[in-house]
């Protein structure tokens, strides 16, 4: 065998031996996690947000951009994926569930309730928060009990958790519902209200704003957040369930909190709290 034929086979051996090394390298990488094999497949990951609540989103009006913690959580989800990240977003939280009915979303974030409960799964929360009331400057309003009493008009955004609430244990005020969070402030703005009803992070933001108004101290309920998914999803619901914990363990759930600047906020306790 001639030096040159020597080369050739050589390296017609070391081609093969390097193809064949490729090839069991590629079959032994890790098949993805059968509960999120839909996703991973599809290369993306599709989160629903209502916007309008510091909580989880707000939307720049100048720029358009939406940011907040729940943004901040859907971006770890879909790098944990390894897959792209598609927002699907609601003019208010309480708008999200409409996404089941197009199958818009494959994970949203929503307050926990029974009423939605009925329509879509939740994962343990991940942040808690007060849920009452913003009356403004000069109000002889001081109590949630006082609010609940005869001629009280109460702004809230429908179909929101503070409208699920309101609506099963108010008996005696009215709940004046709006289209948007938004919409809602304009109604206590302008008077047209007695009251304004949402998370106690959400009104002391817009009492900053409101020159005399006050966040009441004492609340009617408290709000539980979580993920969501369409029922029939009880792997992916698992694998969301322990990224959440290992999102609360790690302290990044604490960290959205805090670059949202959010008060009145906790990270919500290890367990699955019964909805209420």
């Amino acid at each position: 065998m001639t030096r040159r034929t020597l080369v050739l086979v050589l390296s017609i051996a070391v081609g093969i031996a390097a193809e064949v090394i490729g090839t069991q390298r590629l079959e032994a990488q890790p098949a993805p996690d059968p509960r999120v094999a839909d996703l991973i497949q599809a290369g993306r990951v599709r989160v629903g947000l209502g916007l309008g609540t510091p909580i989880t989103a707000l939307k720049d009006p100048a720029t358009g951009e939406v940011r907040g913690p729940g943004v901040d959580l859907a971006r770890a989800l879909a790098a944990r994926l390894g897959v792209a990240l598609h927002l699907v977003t609601y003019p208010r939280p309480g708008a999200v569930l409409e996404g089941l009915l197009t199958d818009a979303w494959d994970v949203a974030l929503l307050g926990i309730d029974p009423a939605r409960a009925a329509e879509a799964d939740f994962s343990p929360p991940y942040v808690e928060a007060d849920l009452t009331y913003l009356v403004p400057a000069g109000s002889s309003l001081r109590t949630v009990v006082e609010v609940d009493q005869p001629g009280v008009r109460i702004a809230v955004p429908r179909g929101d958790i503070t409208d699920l609430r309101l609506s099963r244990v108010l008996q005696r005020a009215t709940l004046v519902r709006t289209d948007t969070s938004d919409a809602a402030r304009e109604l206590l703005h302008t008077g047209q209200v007695q009251a304004l009803a949402a998370p106690r992070y959400a009104l002391l933001r817009h009492a900053a704003h409101l020159p005399g108004a006050m966040v009441l101290e004492d609340r009617f309920d408290v709000i539980l957040t979580a993920m969501v998914v369409p029922q029939g999803h009880a792997g992916r619901l698992a694998y969301l369930s322990a990224f959440l914990a290992e999102a609360k363990a790690s302290g990044l759930v604490q960290q959205t909190i805090e670059r949202a600047g959010l008060r009145g906020v906790q990270v919500a306790p290890p367990g699955n709290p019964r909805a209420r």
